[in-house]
């Protein structure tokens, strides 16, 4: 800007009225009262209405408009008036980008910082993890043990909970994809349950998607049940394509997979963790020492690494293996090889466990 110019504005000013001058300054005196009110004046309480004592619980719920906010707040103990709180929140170009959510105000704090909090999301969050080779019992108790979340499904069945997912498989074994779920403090289980259903139909298709054509796995469904034999056989990640191919060449040529896993999941959750000879010659529909092909469901939750690795495996022409011990496995393509790895691995073992 030029001196000269500088002197004009200068000179434009002094020309203008007093009571101009005057009004300029009442205005800019205005302004920054309201600011320093909508920060400073308290609206969140001095004392906890929780556990955590260094905050104030508030929940919004979603879809709320600026005056649904207000009276929200209001109603969980806030000081708040509907008029300031809509100036204040277009006053700080937020009106609309409040999210929904609970949030954990800090104790005293004014109506300007917890505006800003809510247009940032800043909430509470919680979350619950669902670890590959869960079986669907241990993930229902898990679920329903957790105390953030708000229990629909409780005493729902399994009959009934699948149809609420729209699924059409026999079982829930198998159908709730492995990972950590976040969420907002007091949303449904039935929300956890809809995400973890969704993810793994995602991933299951994604999976078959690459399937061979050599390959006998019939439909996406028998590719989930490979997949959780899988998870539960692996004990190392390295062997996991390996075992997928023991699996599979097994099907090809019409053995039985006879593995112990299958057998301890038809067993249940009175399992012990002692399989007993008696338990492999026990007739069931799991039992796959006596039942040829596929259980009739999964048995466990599997990661997205089993389900590409029963569409990928290893190309490798094994029939056996045994665990070594170390969490590896001894592969064999031949009974005889087999035979002889069990005697050096397992030959001081009274389990038959882990011997394929």
């Amino acid at each position: 800007m030029s001196k000269k110019f500088q002197k004009m504005n200068l000179l434009n000013l002094k020309r203008q009225p007093s009571w101009v001058i005057w009004l300029l300054g009442v205005c800019a005196a205005v302004l920054i009262i309201f600011y320093t009110a909508i920060f400073l004046i308290t609206v969140v309480p001095a004392n906890s209405n929780f556990s955590d004592t260094s905050g104030y619980k508030v929940k919004i719920q979603p879809k709320s408009g600026l005056s649904s906010i207000a009276r929200q707040m209001q109603e969980q103990g806030l000081s708040v008036n509907p008029f300031v709180l809509h100036i204040s929140a277009r006053a700080l170009f937020v009106g609309s980008r409040l999210k929904p959510g609970t949030y954990l105000f800090p104790l005293n704090a004014g109506l300007g910082r917890i505006l800003l909090q809510m247009a940032r999301g800043d909430r509470v969050r919680e979350s619950i993890a669902i670890i590959p080779g869960m079986t669907i019992w241990q993930v229902r108790a898990l679920i329903d043990a957790h105390p953030a979340l708000m229990h629909q499904t409780r005493s729902m069945s399994s009959k009934t909970l699948l149809a609420q997912l729209h699924l059409t498989y026999p079982s829930l074994e198998g159908a709730l994809f492995p990972d950590t779920y976040v969420f907002d403090p007091e949303e449904s289980d039935l929300v956890i349950y809809q995400r973890a259903a969704q993810a793994m139909q995602k991933q299951l298709l994604s999976a078959w998607s690459q399937k061979n054509e050599a390959s006998p796995l019939k439909t996406p469904y028998e590719l989930l049940i490979l997949a959780s034999i899988i998870e539960k056989e692996t004990g190392k990640p390295s062997d996991r394509n390996l075992i997928a191919a023991v699996f599979l060449n097994r099907l090809k040529q019409g053995m039985k997979l006879q593995t112990d896993p299958t057998v301890i999941y038809g067993i249940g959750p009175k399992f012990d963790g002692n399989l007993r000879k008696a338990d492999l010659t026990r007739n069931s529909p799991y039992n796959t020492y006596m039942q040829k092909g596929l259980p009739p469901t999964p048995i466990s939750m599997p990661s997205k690494e089993s389900l590409l690795a029963a569409v990928t495996p290893a190309d490798s022409g094994a029939l056996f293996f045994v665990a070594r011990g170390d969490g590896t496995s001894y592969f064999s393509t031949t009974l005889s090889e087999h035979e002889s790895a069990v005697d050096q691995y397992q030959r001081k073992k009274t389990s038959p466990t882990q011997q394929h």
